[in-house]
């Protein structure tokens, strides 16, 4: 099937920083790599004819890793003024004329076959969760959608949309955002995606969930670190360093050096990384950051940054440098 996609990559990632004042959001890395190369290593085996992306930001870097890392077609669309996830879409109106439309959040891993996704008409990935009330919450009707309400106060059901959309008209999609945009109908501020799949639904498009096993969010700090887990258990990878014993699941890039040091399990080592001394798990260490005689767990290090001395756990944004003595 011919489709065209849209990700959604221009988020500030707020609850992410200090990591992203340096790094955009969908750049993050976990397993070894960043948040966007996971999502287009799922979607690529589908055969997109396009895959538009929505940038802000520091989208110059979003834009040069796709470019320089993947034999795709792509086309970038800017964000510069956000206004929720529904104006992230809109932004893609143009390039679009009626053909089938994936849409993607970038901020979002879902392990979930995308060709299959796509072969079932009009739908949405939804999955079960304890508090509803954070997210994009559907009704059904058998096997219908019959409601979305987003962060409703009394959720009318406990299945949240989880971030993967396919519609076989994108003419309809655009359609409903249009009314969204140009009517400046807004929900808590933001013109939101599911107000416009709510529209559609009124004018009589018929809209089927799919359940989503796997849906990893890398939201926040701690979500990343259970996404990289999680991921470390396919993306295993790493060969043996002498002096240093390494327990998996772990990655550690080829170019990283460590020494005299114990890593795992659940630990990923970016590029040109150093670990010198020191016993890390449970962690992320960027690329070309250093770990000197530390003890480190459930801990983000960003790029560039060194670490010096006794510690448990640390959230050290990039380019800084601790020195505990």
């Amino acid at each position: 099937m011919k489709f065209r996609v849209v990700i959604p990559a221009a988020g500030e990632g707020r609850r992410l920083r200090p990591h992203t004042h340096a790094t955009p959001k969908v750049l993050l890395e976990v397993a070894g790599k960043p948040i966007l190369g996971h999502i287009i290593d799922r979607l690529l085996p589908a055969g997109p004819d396009e895959v538009c992306v929505v940038i802000g930001v520091q989208g110059e870097k979003v834009e040069s890793y796709l470019t320089e890392n993947y034999d795709c077609k792509f086309r970038f669309v800017w964000q510069d003024d956000p206004k929720g996830l529904g104006d992230a879409v809109y932004r893609a109106k143009d390039l679009f004329q009626g053909e089938p439309v994936l849409v993607l959040l970038g901020e979002t891993i879902v392990d979930v076959d995308v060709s299959q996704f796509i072969s079932e008409g009009n739908v949405i990935g939804v999955r079960e969760v304890r508090d509803p009330r954070r997210f994009g919450v559907v009704e059904l009707a058998g096997e219908r959608v019959r409601r979305l309400v987003e962060k409703p106060t009394d959720p009318p059901s406990n299945l949240a949309v989880v971030g993967v959309y396919f519609f076989t008209d994108s003419n309809q999609l655009f359609g409903a955002l249009s009314r969204l945009v140009e009517g400046e109908k807004r929900t808590k501020g933001e013109y939101q995606l599911t107000d416009a799949l709510q529209l559609m639904i009124e004018s009589g498009v018929e809209i089927r969930t799919r359940r989503i096993e796997h849906w990893l969010d890398c939201g926040t700090p701690e979500a990343l670190l259970a996404t990289n887990r999680y991921l470390l258990e396919k993306n295993c990878y790493f060969k043996p360093r002498e002096g240093t014993v390494l327990v998996g699941p772990v990655y550690v890039h080829d170019t990283a050096r460590i020494e005299n040091s114990v890593v795992g399990p659940d630990v990923s080592v970016g590029p040109d990384a150093e670990i010198c001394s020191s016993v890390v798990r449970d962690s992320i260490v960027n690329r070309k950051a250093r770990i000197e005689y530390a003890l480190l767990e459930k801990s983000i290090i960003g790029e560039k940054s060194v670490v010096r001395g006794s510690l448990r756990r640390l959230n050290l944004g990039g380019f800084s440098e601790l020195d505990m003595g």
